[in-house]
């Protein structure tokens, strides 16, 4: 199967721009990088209905459907027999806001403070829940790192615009770090970490807490972050109508979170990170994209204005990966490698100064 034909040529082109209103992005990409085989196997797989973009006219139908369709393991499915101690915490919202729900997990044969992974979630800032990513985060870090892992139920977009969900994640973050003895965490080593949305907030609340003076994060795991409301770089353009996540589901996406204030001059870089101009004093940070991905160019521009500005960043482009590719083909070759490059970064984060970690660490 042609998977290049197989992505509808959506209305990507219209949505955020051309080359002709910024300079950034071709009108006209020329050619676009190929998938991995195993990849484009699996995404075949998939069929036409998941890889349909978002749009105002869909959105509310396909929220709905990912709703009902998403798993949301239950506080005894994540604690796995007892391997888990899970508990679900409500804590304070910022002022006016309401409680933000913390679903907490740590290995139950730990003692000790213990690192903590604190993640958001991905889903385009439209869907996804807090429950839904666990049983993966613990079985890929949380057992084999000994970490324990708190994942935020942030507020959706459009029904919540921006700053709702950075504020609701912000809020968690205070929260736990001022209560870690009583859950058993380091406040000295906490990570932040997210998927695309999540990976966008994730970066978002790192300058935060930077700029309120809030908790101090060890680490950033930014992992096919979404940055940039503008939507027009290169790789914006030369994946519309291909990458499972294109230009027209981006624009769906930012238009929910920001309204009228969507690609404006004055958005804060505490909603789209790429609009930061100071990158300084930030926790060293691990990106990945892929080449054949809508946030490609966002996310190496981001890791290149981390090192301009001093910071450390150590970034992947998995070649011929796409958006969400280790979630629909986790067996994938490429899949596995991404999974270890992530595990080595987080073992090298967090082990004491001048240890001697294990081969490959």
């Amino acid at each position: 199967m042609d998977l290049q034909r197989a992505f509808a040529p959506g209305a990507g082109a219209a949505a955020g721009g051309t080359s002709a209103q910024s300079g950034r992005g071709p009108a006209t990409p020329v050619g676009v990088p190929p998938l991995d085989p195993e990849l484009a196997v699996a995404l075949a797989a998939l069929g036409e209905a998941a890889r349909q973009p978002f749009t105002p006219a869909n959105l509310a139908s396909r929220q709905a459907r990912d709703a009902a369709a998403r798993p949301r393991p239950t506080v005894r499915d994540l604690q796995a027999d007892g391997r888990f101690e899970v508990a679900e915490l409500r804590v304070p919202g910022v002022a006016g806001a309401p409680d933000v729900t913390l679903v907490s997990a740590r290995p139950a044969d730990t003692t000790g403070p213990l690192p903590l992974l604190y993640y958001l979630h991905g889903g385009g800032l439209l869907m996804g829940n807090a429950w839904s990513v666990l049983p993966r985060l613990l079985r890929d870090w949380g057992h084999p790192l000994e970490m324990a892992v708190i994942s935020v139920e942030y507020r959706l977009a459009p029904a919540t615009r921006y700053p709702g969900a950075v504020e609701d994640g912000y809020a968690g973050l205070v929260w736990i770090a001022a209560h870690a003895a009583e859950w058993g965490v380091d406040p000295d080593r906490i990570v932040l970490g997210g998927k695309s949305a999540g990976g966008g907030l994730a970066a978002a609340l790192a300058l935060l807490t930077r700029d309120r003076g809030g908790p101090t994060p060890i680490g950033q795991l930014l992992l096919s972050p979404m940055l940039d409301d503008r939507n027009d770089t290169f790789s914006s353009h030369q994946m519309a109508g291909h990458d499972t996540w294109d230009r027209t589901s981006n624009a769906t996406a930012w238009q929910a979170l920001l309204g009228d204030r969507h690609g404006a001059d004055d958005v804060p870089p505490y909603a789209a990170p790429a609009r930061a101009t100071d990158l300084s004093a930030l926790p060293p940070a691990y990106l990945e994209v892929g080449s054949a991905e809508t946030f490609r160019d966002e996310g190496v521009a981001y890791a290149d204005a981390l090192w301009r500005a001093g910071g450390q960043a150590e970034l992947h482009v998995w070649p011929g990966a796409c958006h969400g590719f280790d979630t629909f083909a986790p067996g994938a070759a490429l899949s596995r490698h991404a999974l270890e490059a992530r595990t080595r970064w987080l073992r090298r984060l967090l082990a004491p100064p001048g240890a001697d970690g294990p081969p490959g660490r």
